[in-house]
């Protein structure tokens, strides 16, 4: 304390400043640290001077010892240690000593010392850190620590390329990628570890490293990565990921792998190398999942009986089933009318009594909003609802408020109500096959089609059933044949479907939309298959068209039809591309367009994306090639989730409030402009779908896998929508039910080994980008716990909340087989 007197003669205390004591101690501190310093710099000197010394035992202890410190001093760097900052200095001297010096172990060691140094004195361009490296000493380069290894590692990169440029051998490089590897994955680098290999196009010595602990933060970022490669690596990367998760037994994300490829082989191997059967149910459930055909046999699962069981999972012939299920245990089977999804309530007057004008297209709306709504619930109170009709006859009253073509989408309609009960559904669709209208007849075809959308059935009764109209002389019947073949067989690439249509498309006076809708069941049918067959075929049909028939809205579905069969190909599609240069400038540029879309669909191809941009900016375009080229990019980029194109196809089942209000108010404000009104239904009926419990998101398996036919549903109805005038809002309005080739349950259902469902505790949340973190970090955020069955929302995963049970798939989506974990102990 200090002392002062004050005005009335006494003294008092008066308190030192806080930071006085502090600041002597810090004072004390740096002098004793600036010691400390002086003698390391000192000793430093000393060393460098004996290794100039004439004597070699001398040079030998110095270069020993030094050698040993910055080793140390480097071994754990978090920042440039003193050791390195004292020793700049004498960098350049140390150089030049060396080329002095005979060829011994001494002057490795001092190559080892420069190697060191280099990492803060070279230019980038010398890599003289590597060159040192490459003279020093032999020996495990990994215990002069991690920073040192990962700009080393830089540094062979950049010598690789210049050495491949020059076609100079590289043994000497691989050798030390090889130690570098080996450190990376030793140490939770996995993700340095490939981007060397990657380098330096070698990823073979990655299988050699991976073990029980990183094999799965490997893959995951191998997966990852892939999206950003070019075509050929791409593909290498995933099938490096396939072979390590098949070497650690994790077959069902080798099945995924092997999907995302489109290889059946790989497909096959996966059955063929997994020995448990309940494991391979849940390949099936990932198989029906992503909608591919695909016929199991004998050394695939051996047992008959068995392999019975696991097909008809394939087939989804108990995803009626189980929708119904879900829809039960949330309590939403109660049938909807359109108005419960318009709520018109809410509105002002005049839009009130606007809505209750029974117009034709106002019936129109209220048919597709009405099978949106209740699509797979079997029942609904316009089409099914048996007591109202047996009393009134209100089904039959509905369907004849509605005119002409219009009957076609109201008789459909049933098919999209009983969604995937085919053996119900053919029931009630079957007493419209014997009416004296045609439009009727046509729309109980089209309803068969629908009915069997992705159900595959031994005897399929759909292709007997539809085989016999698809030539009928009426060219609506035979639209709704074709139609609903093309629907009910997407992506089963069946030859007698396609003899069939091609028979039709070669055939001389066939109207121009028969053709049309002709094309685009083959495409639908044959969707990402490259047949050369089908593509001839259709591209004849497109080349003989007439000007005229060229200029008509529905040849953008022949131009779409040659790209659905190239559907996320990339490359193969060269030969087809040279049809367009037969064409006039517009009609080129649109076919051009679509083709290089369709082929790059999903890919995420940055090229591609730009190129599509330049058509955007040049409104020559704009009549036809410019739609198709925004489009394309909402395409391509998917991968990248910039696909937007609607609100009602943003908000498909999310029975989300805010847009339900939006639209709710467009259609307040557009009350007396009937085909805007129209649009804006047709998206609250999307919005609503299957009561919020169905998606048309063609991803699932956490983005990974794209399903090509709800792919090509999606992109059918999109580009049709590109001409709304003339194909959605004229008579060719039933295009809108090619969406239900993306309709799929967003739901997570748990079974047990005997597969019934199981209700389990699980962690709903927000999806966590996890790639290239190191540890175990979380997956998900924000997560609320629920009991199976529960619905997904886009960008959401689940995990379970339990360790009683252990999940056969790594994602858990759609179906997943749950098994009791052999460990697990209650707790008291």
């Amino acid at each position: 304390m200090a002392y002062r007197e004050n005005d009335t003669g006494t003294t008092q205390t008066k308190p030192l400043p806080k930071d006085t004591k502090k600041k002597d101690v810090n004072k004390e501190d740096l002098h004793a640290q600036l010691e400390e310093d002086l003698a390391l710099k000192q000793h430093l000197e000393l060393r460098v001077e004996r290794i100039y010394d004439v004597d070699p035992e001398v040079q030998k202890v110095a270069l020993e010892s030094m050698r040993q410190e910055v080793r140390t001093s480097i071994s754990s760097m978090t920042y440039v240690p003193k050791l390195l900052k004292f020793l700049r200095p004498h960098y350049r001297t140390l150089k030049a000593f060396y080329e002095t010096m005979l060829d011994s172990g001494l002057k490795k060691y001092l190559a080892d010392i420069l190697s060191v140094l280099a990492l803060t004195m070279s230019v980038e361009v010398k890599r003289e850190s590597l060159k040192y490296r490459l003279l020093g000493s032999e020996g495990d380069i990994c215990s002069w620590g991690h920073e040192y290894v990962r700009i080393l590692a830089g540094e062979i990169s950049q010598e690789y390329l210049m050495r491949q440029s020059e076609d100079a051998p590289v043994d000497d490089l691989m050798e030390l990628v090889e130690q570098i590897v080996a450190f990376h994955m030793k140490h939770n680098a996995e993700s340095e570890a490939v981007d060397l290999l990657m380098e330096v196009d070698d990823l073979d010595p990655l299988t050699e490293h991976v073990d029980i602990t990183n094999f799965r933060k490997t893959c995951l970022y191998l997966t990852s990565a892939a999206r950003y490669l070019p075509d050929p690596d791409d593909i290498l990367f995933m099938d490096t990921a396939y072979s390590i998760y098949l070497v650690f037994y994790e077959f069902a994300s080798a099945l995924q792998i092997a999907l995302f490829l489109d290889n059946l082989e790989h497909v096959c191997e996966v059955f063929t190398s997994c020995d448990d059967l309940l494991m391979k149910k849940q390949f099936c459930y990932i198989l029906a999942r992503q909608g591919i055909n695909f016929e199991l046999d004998d050394d695939m699962v051996e047992d008959d009986e068995d392999r019975e069981l696991s097909q008809a999972i394939i087939n989804n012939v108990k995803l009626s089933e189980g929708y119904l299920t879900l829809a039960r245990d949330i309590e939403a089977m109660e049938p909807k009318c359109p108005e419960d999804v318009y709520k018109t309530h809410l509105l002002d007057g005049r839009a009130i009594a606007g809505a209750n004008v029974d117009t034709a297209r106002e019936n129109l709306a209220a048919t597709f909003v009405n099978a949106f709504v209740n699509a797979g619930f079997g029942k609904d109170r316009l089409m099914t609802d048996l007591a109202d009709s047996s009393s009134d006859g209100s089904s039959g009253n509905w369907l004849f408020k509605n005119k002409e073509h219009a009957k076609i989408s109201v008789v459909a309609s049933l098919g999209m109500i009983l969604l995937w009960d085919v053996n119900s559904g053919l029931a009630q669709i079957d007493k419209y096959l014997h009416s004296d209208d045609n439009y009727v007849i046509a729309g109980a075809l089209l309803g068969v089609g629908l009915v069997n959308c992705s159900v595959t059935n031994d005897y399929d009764p759909a292709l007997a059933l539809l085989s016999e109209y698809i030539n009928k002389e009426d060219s609506s019947i035979q639209i709704g044949a074709i139609m609903g073949l093309g629907i009910a067989y997407a992506g089963a690439q069946d030859e007698q479907i396609l003899n069939s249509l091609i028979a039709i498309l070669k055939h001389e006076n066939v109207p121009h939309d028969v053709i049309a809708f002709t094309a685009i069941s083959l495409g639908l049918v044959f969707v990402g298959s490259s047949n050369g067959e089908v593509a001839q075929a259709i591209t004849d049909a497109l080349t003989g068209r007439s000007v005229s028939e060229l200029g008509q809205p529905l040849s953008r579905l022949l131009v779409l039809a040659l790209g659905l069969i190239y559907l996320g190909k990339q490359e193969g599609m060269e030969a087809t591309s040279e049809v367009s240069k037969s064409f006039s400038k517009k009609m080129r540029n649109y076919v051009d367009i679509t083709l290089l879309s369709c082929a790059h669909a999903g890919t995420g191809n940055v090229l591609t994306v730009q190129k599509l941009l330049g058509h955007c900016s040049h409104l020559e375009n704009a009549e036809t090639s410019q739609g198709s080229a925004v489009l394309g990019i909402a395409m391509v980029a998917m991968a990248e989730e910039a696909a937007v194109i609607s609100l009602g196809l943003i908000g498909a089942g999310t029975n989300n409030a805010r847009i339900a209000g939006m639209l709710r108010n467009l259609s307040s404000f557009y009350y007396n402009v009937p085909g805007l009104l129209f649009c804006v239904r047709i998206a609250q009926g999307l919005v609503h779908m299957g009561k919020g419990l169905l998606t048309l998101n063609p991803y699932h398996s956490n983005r990974l896998l794209c399903s090509p036919t709800a792919l090509a549903g999606l992109v059918t109805m999109l580009h049709a929508c590109l001409d709304m005038k003339s194909i959605i809002l004229g008579k060719y309005h039933f295009v809108l039910y090619y969406l239900v080739l993306a309709m799929k349950p967003r739901m997570l259902m748990t079974l047990d080994k005997n597969l019934e469902p199981i209700s389990v505790p699980v962690r709903v949340g927000e999806a966590v980008d996890v790639v290239g973190h190191p540890g175990q970090p979380k997956t998900i955020t924000g997560f609320q716990t629920h009991s199976t069955p529960v619905l997904l929302a886009a960008g959401e995963r689940a995990e379970l909340a339990t360790e009683k049970y252990v999940p056969l798939s790594p994602i858990l989506e759609g179906y997943v087989i749950l098994v009791e974990n052999t460990e697990y102990m209650e707790d008291n």
